[in-house]
């Protein structure tokens, strides 16, 4: 199972900060936690961008492994 780790509004929507889920690649990853949490987390999902392993995902077909760490971290706004 991959891990999980929700930032900011994302852990607000999820109602956790971190979690295991088992998918096969990153797309897989984004329906189940839209199916799990809702429309709230869904919408957050849509403007977060994704981490994985510490690199930012740009192919939804990225595969996932037991040992995955994928970070959501929505926009931050200050400066």
């Amino acid at each position: 199972m991959a891990t999980v780790r929700y930032f900011a509004a994302a852990a607000e929507a999820a109602g956790t900060e971190q979690e295991q889920v088992s998918a096969g690649n990153v797309q897989e990853l984004v329906s189940q936690l839209t199916a799990s949490h809702g429309t709230t987390l869904a919408e957050v999902l849509r403007r977060s961008s994704l981490l994985h392993q510490g690199r930012h995902v740009s192919d939804p077909a990225t595969r996932l492994t037991s040992d995955s760490v994928v970070d959501v971290l929505p926009p931050f706004a200050g400066g």
